[in-house]
Order: C-alpha cells, then structure tokens, then sequence
C-alpha cells in the first residue's frame, strides 16, 4: 500500500489528548489549514506541524504520528517492505459490536490493525520495525498486534536482522479478554529467542507506553530509547490516583521519570531519532573490526624506564596526593580522547541511573566496544552530582547490564576505574551495595569477551575491584590501588586517621609496587602537572597498546578468555 494513499485516507482526530485538534472558532480558514495545539492552545499551521516532525513550534510539544509518518521519518527512502497485511482480527469473546468497531476503525485509519510491521533500511543497515499507531484502538495489543510482532521478530531471528519497534499503547484489549492478555508471553518468548541468537533489538517509547505492552516487550529492549515527556507506566495516573487516593506528582511516569529512575538508556528528540537509531545499527553491525595494524601480538607487560627512575624519588603519600588532585584528568576526558561515536546508555532497569558511572558503546579504530568508566567530575557541581565518584549498587548493575550486553553481541568491554571507593550509606545498604559488587565480580569472572581495566586516578577496594576483574589491568604512573584508603587503613589498624601518610608508605598501592608484585601488567607515564591540557601525552601510547590488546586477545575464544582470566586471579 502505497504511503501517499494511506495518508489522503487518514483524519486528524478532533480535540482528542495527543492529536491536533481542529479549531472550529475560526470558520474563516480553509478547513485542516489551521490548527490548534492542545497542549498550549495556540493556532497552528498544519503543514508546518507535518513538515518540523509533529513537533508543536510554540511550545515544542510532541503530537502523535501515524505509523505510516513514523516509518518514513525514520527509514530510508522506498526501502520499507511491509509483511503479514493479510491477517484479520478475530473475536474471541463474542464481544458485542466489536467487528463493527473494527470495520470503522479500519476504513477511517487506512489500517488493517493497530501496528505496522515490516523491514526497511535505516541509514544504509537493514532492520526489522513494528509501528504502532494510536489511532487503532490506543493500539491496544490484541491477538493480531501479538501475532504481527511476534511473526517479525522469528523472521528477524531467521534472517539474522536486528529489530525496532516503536510503543504507543493504552496496553491489553479489553475486547479480547485473556487471549491478549496471552500477547504478553507471546511478544517476550519471542524477543527471547531473538536475544539467544546475539541479535539486537531497541525499543522505542512514545507518548502513551502503558499496560501489558510496557510489561512485556517494550522493556526489552538491549537498547530503550524514548521520546522526550512520553508517558511511559504499567498502570495509568488515573488507575494509580484512584487507588492510592493521592496526586501523583508532576512529571511522574514520564520519560524524563524513567531516566532518572534507571529504566531507559536514553531521550531522543524526534529530529534527531533517525541518526540515534542508524549509529546504534551500525555499531552492531557483524564483523565490523578495526583495521588493526600488524603490531606485536605479545602481553606488552611493562614499566616505563622513566618509571623506574622517579618512582623510587616519590613516596606513597605523594602519589596518593596526585591521585586526587581536582585538575586530573576523569573518566569523561578519556572518553572522549581514545573513542568516537559513543552513545552513553543510562540506567540499571531496577531503580536508578548512577551518574557516578558513565556507559555506553563507541568505536575504537573503527571497532565497536563497550566503555565504562566510574566518573568523578570537573568542579564542585559536577562532583555532588556524580557523588565524587563513589557508586551506588544501581551504578555497578548498571555496569554490569553493559557488560553483559556487550558479551552478547561480542563487544570488548574496556573499564577506567577512579573511586574511592564504592558509597556506603543507608540507601546503599538498602539496595544492596555488597550484593551488587560481588554481582559483578562473579560475573566479570566469566565474561566471554575481552575486558581490560585501566586504573586512572583512585582504586579504591571492592568499589573499584567490581570494574577490574580483567583480562589485563593498567595503571598510570600517580595513580593507586589499594585495599581502602590509607585513612581507612591507619584508623583501623592504628586507631589514628592521621596517620595516612605513613599508612600510604606500608600498604604498596603505587603503580610500581603493584606491577613488580604482578597485579598489574602495564603502567604508563605521566607529564608533570597532569591535567585535561596535556592528556595527549598519556593517551597515545594508552591507544597504542589497546590496540595490541585487541588485536591479541580478539583470537582467543570466549572460553579460553574465561579461563585465563580465571587463572590469572588464581595465581593471586
């Protein structure tokens, strides 16, 4: 079916929440002409609406799209193939004028049910999509709506294609009673095997994601995009006030909400979602690898003569110092120095994005991996806001979620460790602060992917231990390691904090001690006055030996990086 056809079949609904609806004060305008916003109520020209993506241009308000509008945002030009037009809807309670509702629901929408499924083209990768369309029953998921997504994502599991859907739903279709409620299973066993294969799916959230649709598959997503203020929960505000008998608070179950709340990786504004969409594909496109050089392909384990010299000039105190200095160069910054295209993914989808941890994938040298770093920040703002660098529990699963992510599509995972130390506090204690970095020891163990841990700033104790469970772990020159602080160290066994100093002296936490004692096999040189300005310096020759260790460790098999790992902790 042709898009243009759809779309001369297709009405604005009038005054509804979440469309433009029509201006009936102004008689003088040319019917669908002008337009009135009802989320701000100004007047607005409708095709200017059309052609700025839906988006309201007094108050930036998003309005609903068609699926049809939606695909042909987001695909590349004539490549969508629609699939399973054919399947009707059936009533399997007997329910009461329910195909009559159908039948004026499907000649008003142009639709044949509430989503649209098929494969196209985004920004040259080729992907599944489902689109729901609101029009259609809030695109609520009945047996058809179940049937179409699950019959795209087998076929995309056999054609070895990633998968998209975007959710707009009020969620199970009441006139299907228990058959829809079935949809839920049927979605998410699906999307199961679809995982088991190592292949990518995003889901995509718009304004409403509500009901069984938000409990079963559009939480599934590797990836969870969502339009900015989208409406996004299992039961609806009103369900919820009803219950509860209180006000819910402004904003709350919105995207901005969930965010914040650890659910979804990430908002997306509408003008932009087609690039979002197209870099995340590209980045897991199969055998995309750097175009590695022919260096050595050996461990490289070292310490810089440079090193040798100064190392026994300083002493412990003063690296510890270094290590903490304000103008040091964080997480952030190597970030941003050693990869491109990286997209920061948010969220550990139990309760909270810790901002003490960034995440994400990117490209080094051309290949995808996964960078994790705990994050302290640049200034007294940004510190508070990133808890100095101290994770919660949500922070480490949200790492761990990463990680994992990364084994399944086979991504090397590289980890910049600069904390303290893991926060303690009751919260912490609440969400299970031991649990968690014991999670990610466990798991680290085991991953199937290269990991490699480099020590930037402060290792501290198992807070930093939870990132460094790895094939290989740096350190910088004036960076430490150590089982806590040499406050915590003195005051525990000598009942005096302050004594840190001498502490420091004892506890061999500097780089040269721990490479001499084998726990870790690279250190790097630092410039005098280490700072953001001269972080080139230490870098270039960081980019150097991570390039040889891919190039070394991308060979092994993921049982025989599980199992070096294991040894290498074992010798320990």
């Amino acid at each position: 079916m042709k898009l243009d056809n759809v779309f001369k079949k297709t009405r604005l609904a009038s005054g509804r929440k979440g469309y433009i609806a029509l201006n009936s004060s102004r008689p003088e305008v040319p019917e669908g002409l002008l337009r009135k916003c009802n989320k701000c109520g100004s007047a607005i020209i409708a095709e200017d609406v059309k052609s700025d993506y839906y988006i309201c241009p007094k108050c930036g308000g998003y309005f609903r799209v068609h699926a049809y509008r939606r695909i042909e945002m987001v695909a590349d030009e004539g490549t969508f193939e629609e699939w399973d037009l054919e399947l009707k809807t059936p009533n399997p309670l007997n329910y009461k004028g329910y195909e009559e509702k159908l039948g004026v629901l499907q000649e008003k929408t142009g639709l044949a049910e509430a989503i649209v499924t098929g494969k196209a083209r985004i920004g040259g990768t080729e992907a599944v999509l489902g689109v729901c369309d609101g029009r259609f029953l809030m695109a609520s998921m009945g047996e058809v709506v179940g049937e179409k997504i699950a019959r795209a994502v087998e076929r995309a599991t056999r054609e070895r294609l990633p998968v998209i859907l975007f959710a707009c739903s009020g969620g199970a279709r009441m006139q299907e009673g228990i058959v829809s409620l079935m949809q839920m299973a049927k979605t998410s066993a699906a999307l199961k095997r679809h995982s088991d294969a190592g292949l990518l799916y995003i889901s995509v959230l718009t304004d409403p994601t509500t009901g069984g649709v938000t409990a079963s598959f559009a939480m599934l997503g590797d990836v969870i995009l969502a339009e900015p203020r989208a409406l996004i929960g299992f039961a609806g505000p009103r369900v919820i006030e009803q219950t509860i008998g209180q006000k819910l608070p402004k904003g709350f179950q919105r995207s901005e909400f969930l965010l914040e709340h650890g659910f979804i990786d990430g908002i997306v504004e509408r003008p932009q979602l087609k690039e979002t969409l197209s870099q995340i594909l590209m980045l897991h496109v199969k055998g995309d690898k750097a175009e590695g050089s022919e260096a050595c392909l050996s461990a490289g384990s070292s310490l810089p003569r440079e090193l040798r010299v100064s190392n026994r000039l300083a002493e412990a105190w003063d690296r510890v110092q270094l290590s903490r200095m304000n103008d040091r160069p964080v997480g952030s910054d190597y970030i941003r120095e050693l990869f491109t295209d990286f997209i920061e993914l948010h969220g550990d989808r139990y309760f909270a994005d810790d901002k003490a941890i960034i995440g994400g994938i990117a490209r080094f040298r051309g290949m995808p991996v996964t960078v994790i770093a705990q994050a302290k920040g640049t200034n007294t703002k940004e510190n508070i806001e990133r808890n100095f660098g101290m994770p919660s529990p949500d922070g480490y699963r949200k790492s761990l979620r990463l990680m994992k992510q990364a084994e399944k599509f086979g991504r090397p995972v590289i980890c910049f460790v600069d904390t303290p130390g893991a926060f303690c506090g009751l919260e912490a204690e609440e969400r299970g602060q031991g649990e968690a970095i014991a999670r990610n020891i466990y798991e680290m163990s085991g991953l199937k992917v290269p990991v490699l841990s480099i020590i930037i700033g402060e290792g501290g104790s198992g807070g930093a231990l939870a990132m460094a469970v790895a094939d290989e772990v740096w350190m910088l020159e004036n960076s430490v390691y150590s089982i806590l602080s040499p406050e915590g160290f003195a005051s525990i066994l000598w009942k005096d904090s302050s004594k840190a100093k001498d502490a420091a002296g004892v506890m061999r936490l500097t780089a040269e001690d721990l490479y001499h004692m084998g726990i870790v096999e690279q250190v790097f040189a630092e410039p005098s006055g280490y700072t953001a300005e001269n972080l080139r310096e230490v870098t270039q020759p960081i980019a150097s030996k991570i390039e040889q260790f891919l190039l070394r460790y991308e060979q092994m098999s993921g049982e025989e990086l599980a199992g070096r790992r294991y040894d290498r902790f074992r010798r320990l």
